[in-house]
C-alpha cells in the first residue's frame, strides 16, 4: 500500500463516505417502505371504475381490477384479477381471467357498487326498487334516482335503531347489571329478604317494563323499513336486498373527478370515525385509534413521573459506588428484554395477583366473573410502562450529566435547599432530556403488540373504555389497538384477499398517529429548549 493510501485510511475520510452511504441506503429502504404504504393504504378509498369483462365462452365478469400478472409457465400470457365482490352469490371476492379469454371490455354507466352492512360490496346493475313488494321504479336510471330519495330516510332509521341500542338498551342493561349484583351482594351479607331486597326487585321490575317499551320501539322502526332493491349481476342472477343493509352506492363510471374525489374524502372520514364490520375487514377503526391513543397516554403518565424519580435518584441523591452502577446496567439490560416476557409479568403481577386482590377485597358480588382480574387497558398501561421506562431513565440521567456542576452549586450558594434546587433549577433544565426519552417511548409503546395479546387487547371491544355511565372512565375494560387490527386483519381474517388493502390503510393511520404524537412531544421540547439556555440534548 502506497503512503498516499496510508494517508487516506488514517484520515479517516473512507469511513466518513462509508457511514454516509450507509445512511443513504437506510433513507431509501424507509422511504420506499413508505411510498409502498402510502400507494396501497391511500388508493383503497378511491372509487376505481368497474370494468365489465365478456369472455370468448359468452360469460361476462364484472368488477373492479385489482392487479394484472404473468400466467405461471404459460411465457407472454397475462391474467387479471378481478374484484367480482358479490361474496354471497358467487361465494368469492374475487375472481382470475386468463387475457386471451377476454372478448369484449366495457365500462358500463349504470353498473353501481354498494356497500352493504353485510357480506361486503354489491356490484350490478338495478332492475327495480320495491316497497313492500310492491314495484316503485324500474331500470337503473329510474332506480338510482328513487334510491337517492330514500337512502337518507333509512340512514336515519338506521342511526336511530343504533341510538336506542347503544343508548336506552344500553342504559337499563347497565342499570340491571348493577341491581343484580347488589342483590348478589346482599346475598353475600347473608340478607336474602327484607326493604333493600324488595327495593332492588321492584327497580328490576320496572327496568324490564322500560326494556319491553324500548323493545317494541325497535320492532317497530324495523317494520317500518319494507323498501328493498332488486340487483342484477353477471350471469343472470339477482339479489333483492333491503335498504337498511345500504350504507352507500356509488355509480364510478359515470362520476365525475370532482364527484370521486369528494367521495373518497367521505370514505377517509368514515374509516377513522366509524365501528369495524366483517370480522374487521370492512368499516372503520375509530375504536382501535382511541384504545391507542388512550393506551399511550395512560403509559405516558405511568412512565415519566417513574423513570424521572428513578433517574434522579440514580443521579442526585444515591452514593455512587457498586451498588448504582449495577443497578445502571441493570436498567440498560431492560431495554433489550424481549417484549413479552414483560407481557408474562404483567399477565402475573397486574392482572392475576393485583387484580385478582382487587377483586375479593372491592368486588366480590361478581367473582367468579373477574372485574380487574382480567386483561384491560390498565394493566396493558402498565405493562408497556414498565417496557419503556429504561428509555425514559436513560435519557433522563444523560440529560442530568450534561447540566454543569457550578449550576447545582450556585443556587445552594445562594441559600436554596436541595429540594428546591431539584425542582427550580435541574427539573427544568432536564425537560427536554425527559421529554427525548418520553417521545421514544410513545413510539415504541405505540407499535408494541405482543405484550397487548395477552394483556387486554382483543379483536373486537363491544365498549370504549370511556363511556356516559359511572365512573366514566373503564380502566378494567378490554381494548382495541391498532397494531393488533393489523396484525389480525392481515394473518386471522376469513379473506385474506380481500383484507389486504385494510393493512396498509391501517399501519399508515398508526404512523400517523405516532408521527402526531411526537411531533406535539418534539414541538414541546424545542419550546423548552428556547427557554431554558441549557440543553442536556
Amino acid at each position: 500500500m502506497s503512503s498516499r493510501a496510508r494517508q487516506l485510511w488514517r484520515s479517516g475520510e473512507p469511513f466518513i463516505w462509508l457511514t454516509g452511504g450507509a445512511l443513504a441506503f437506510a433513507l431509501v429502504l424507509v422511504l420506499g417502505l413508505l411510498g409502498l404504504i402510502v400507494a396501497n393504504g391511500l388508493g383503497f378509498f378511491w372509487p376505481s371504475d368497474v370494468v365489465r369483462l365478456t369472455l370468448t365462452d359468452g360469460r361476462t365478469a364484472s368488477g373492479l381490477l385489482v392487479e394484472r400478472e404473468p400466467i405461471p409457465h404459460s411465457p407472454g400470457r397475462y391474467r387479471i384479477k378481478l374484484k367480482v365482490a358479490n361474496r354471497d352469490l358467487y361465494g368469492a371476492d374475487f375472481q382470475w381471467v386468463d387475457e386471451s379469454a377476454i372478448a369484449r371490455r366495457e365500462y358500463p354507466r349504470d353498473v353501481m357498487v354498494m356497500e352493504r352492512t353485510e357480506w361486503g360490496l354489491l356490484i350490478g346493475t338495478i332492475k327495480e326498487i320495491r316497497e313492500g313488494g310492491r314495484t316503485v321504479a324500474t331500470g337503473a336510471e329510474q332506480g338510482l334516482a328513487e334510491l337517492e330519495r330514500r337512502l337518507p330516510g333509512v340512514a336515519r332509521a338506521r342511526r336511530d335503531i343504533r341510538s336506542i341500542e347503544k343508548g336506552e338498551v344500553g342504559a337499563i342493561n347497565h342499570q340491571q347489571e348493577k341491581i343484580r349484583l347488589g342483590l348478589r351482594r346482599l346475598v353475600n351479607e347473608g340478607v336474602t329478604s327484607g326493604p333493600a331486597v324488595d327495593s332492588l326487585q321492584r327497580e328490576m321490575a320496572a327496568l324490564q317494563d322500560r326494556y319491553k317499551t324500548e323493545e317494541a320501539r325497535l320492532a317497530e322502526l324495523r317494520g317500518r323499513q319494507t323498501s328493498s332493491v332488486v340487483v342484477s349481476a353477471d350471469d343472470g342472477k339477482e339479489k333483492e336486498l333491503p335498504l337498511i343493509q345500504i350504507l352507500h352506492v356509488d355509480a364510478p363510471n359515470a362520476m365525475s373527478l370532482p364527484a370521486k374525489v369528494v367521495r373518497y374524502l367521505a370514505r377517509v372520514v368514515e374509516f377513522v370515525s366509524s365501528d369495524p364490520r366483517e370480522s374487521n375487514t370492512e368499516g372503520g377503526v375509530f375504536p382501535a385509534i382511541f384504545g391507542t391513543v388512550m393506551m399511550v397516554l395512560i403509559m405516558s403518565v405511568m412512565v415519566a413521573p417513574l423513570g424521572v424519580l428513578a433517574a434522579f435518584y440514580l443521579r442526585e441523591y444515591a452514593r455512587q459506588g457498586t451498588f448504582v452502577s449495577a443497578v445502571r446496567i441493570a436498567v440498560n439490560n431492560l431495554a433489550g428484554v424481549p417484549s413479552i416476557v414483560f407481557g408474562v409479568f404483567g399477565v402475573g403481577f397486574f392482572i392475576y395477583f393485583v387484580g385478582g386482590t382487587i377483586d375479593r377485597l372491592f368486588f366480590s358480588e361478581a367473582l367468579p366473573s373477574p372485574t380487574f382480574g382480567t386483561g384491560g387497558i390498565l394493566w396493558a398501561s402498565l405493562t408497556l410502562a414498565l417496557l419503556t421506562v429504561p428509555v425514559v431513565i436513560v435519557a433522563t440521567e444523560e440529560g442530568l450529566a450534561a447540566i454543569p456542576r457550578g449550576t447545582r452549586e450556585a443556587s445552594l450558594a445562594l441559600g436554596a435547599t436541595k429540594l428546591e434546587t431539584t425542582l427550580r433549577v435541574v427539573l427544568p433544565a432536564v425537560m427536554p432530556s425527559i421529554l427525548t426519552g418520553l417521545i421514544l417511548a410513545m413510539a415504541r409503546a405505540a407499535g408494541e403488540v405482543a405484550p397487548l395479546m395477552i394483556t387486554g387487547v382483543v379483536k373486537l371491544a363491544p365498549a370504549l373504555p370511556i363511556d356516559g355511565f359511572w365512573p366514566f372512565v373503564h380502566f378494567d375494560r378490554k381494548f382495541m389497538h391498532l397494531g393488533f387490527h393489523i396484525y389480525d386483519v392481515g394473518f386471522q381474517s376469513p379473506n385474506v384477499d380481500a383484507a389486504r388493502p385494510m393493512v396498509f390503510v391501517t399501519t399508515l393511520l398508526l404512523l400517523a398517529i405516532v408521527v402526531f404524537l411526537n411531533i406535539f412531544a418534539i414541538g414541546l421540547r424545542n419550546r423548552l429548549r428556547r427557554k431554558y439556555a441549557m440543553s442536556a440534548v
